[in-house]
């Protein structure tokens, strides 16, 4: 799109800010080192020339002059390896100052006691979300629950929340208020490898990793669960396109998935979200690059997470994710607009707007037009 003239210009003025910073620091690094230098050298030349006087004087020894030379060289060496160290020196300071500061965020965790698998409810209470370095929330108490076999609909205008409430709801972004509960425990009541077991998320950007496919869709188990993965293909409907591949399930993608068009990328990201039938699946805008069959399949996962007795909640904008849904939540700028069943919120969302009647006109007649109309 004519981009590489101007990213070039772009580069280049970046890179000749990095160099001129970099001229300037090396010119005051050499110009340290080179004023340590001289002030030793004169130093020694002062000792040196102090210790020939007091010989020429017979007030000394000619050993004294070695001696001295050697003191003077042994007590100045620090502060020449401090010079000459000095920016590993404040690199070093600044990176333990980072790293304390990232960990003291995070603060002290405990392994918790490991709970077992949820199987009833699912629950959000008065949740509160701002992105990461943000202190302006942009989803604001949010409540809802949901009971096993549960279908759920996120919908909503662009930038109502939709995508700021499915990361919180998976733990991806902490809360700043309110919580998140399965079977009445919090999120970060588990721990995050058992959590993980219970909860399958896919993306509004699929983020595929470099490995076979079957590495994907298992998570990247290796190859100990071989039945796990064909039924996480089958569940996402995926298992017939994944053996048209050159090596199927061990067909390598490449970083990002770059070896599958977009749909493939999303239907494999499916099939990892639904790898060991967890409890709640979080998809979030799961068609948007699917073709009708790819529409049909991700139905047929919907219907069979809930027949199991799972929860699905689905981001989406395209009326076919919405078939096997049986609620929907409306968001509108980060707050819930409605919440109910679906055929009862998509009446009175969607209910048509009363007839406007026409303003009568202020105009007068033009003449020879009235009666024309």
């Amino acid at each position: 799109m004519g981009l590489s003239g101007r990213l070039a210009r772009r580069w280049s003025d970046v890179s000749r800010t990095y160099l001129a910073q970099q001229e300037r620091l090396s010119d005051v690094v050499g110009g340290a080192s080179s004023l340590s230098k001289a002030l030793r050298m004169a130093l020694q030349s002062c000792v040196l020339g102090l210790g020939a006087y007091l010989v020429i004087g017979g007030e000394a020894s000619p050993g004294v002059i070695i001696a001295s030379s050697i003191l003077l060289g042994r007590a100045l060496a620090p502060v020449d390896a401090a010079i000459a160290n000095w920016r590993g020196f404040l690199s070093a300071r600044r990176s333990y100052s980072e790293l304390a500061a990232v960990m003291a965020a995070f603060g002290r965790q405990d392994e918790p006691m490991e709970l077992p698998r949820p199987q009833a409810r699912f629950a959000v209470e008065q949740l509160t979300i701002a992105p990461p370095g943000l202190p302006k929330p942009t989803v604001v108490n949010v409540s809802f629950h949901l009971s096993r076999g549960a279908g759920m609909a996120v919908i909503g205008p662009s930038g109502s929340g939709k995508t700021t409430l499915v990361r919180s709801l998976v733990g991806v972004w902490k809360p700043l208020h309110g919580s998140v509960r399965l079977d009445g425990a919090s999120l970060d009541q588990w721990n995050s490898e058992q959590l993980g077991a219970h909860i399958g998320y896919m993306p509004q950007d699929v983020e595929l990793f470099d490995g076979t496919v079957a590495d994907n869709i298992s998570r990247f188990r290796g190859k100990t669960d071989p039945k796990g993965v064909l039924a996480a293909a089958r569940a996402a409907g995926v298992e017939k396109m994944i053996m048209q591949l050159p090596q199927g399930f061990q067909t390598r993608i490449g970083e990002g998935g770059a070896a599958l068009s977009a749909g493939q990328r999303q239907l494999v990201g499916l099939a990892r979200a639904l790898y060991g039938e967890p409890f709640l699946v979080v998809l979030d805008e799961p068609n948007s690059n699917l073709d009708v069959d790819g529409d049909t399949a991700l139905a047929g996962a919907i219907r069979a997470v809930r027949q199991r007795g799972g929860i699905v909640i689905v981001v989406a904008h395209r009326p076919s994710a919405l078939a096997n849904i049986d609620q929907v939540l409306v968001m509108s700028n980060g707050t819930v607009h409605a919440f109910g069943s679906r055929e009862q919120v998509l009446a009175n969302v969607l209910r048509p707007s009363p007839p406007v009647s026409p303003r009568p006109s202020s105009l007068a007649p033009i003449p020879g037009v009235a009666g024309h109309a």
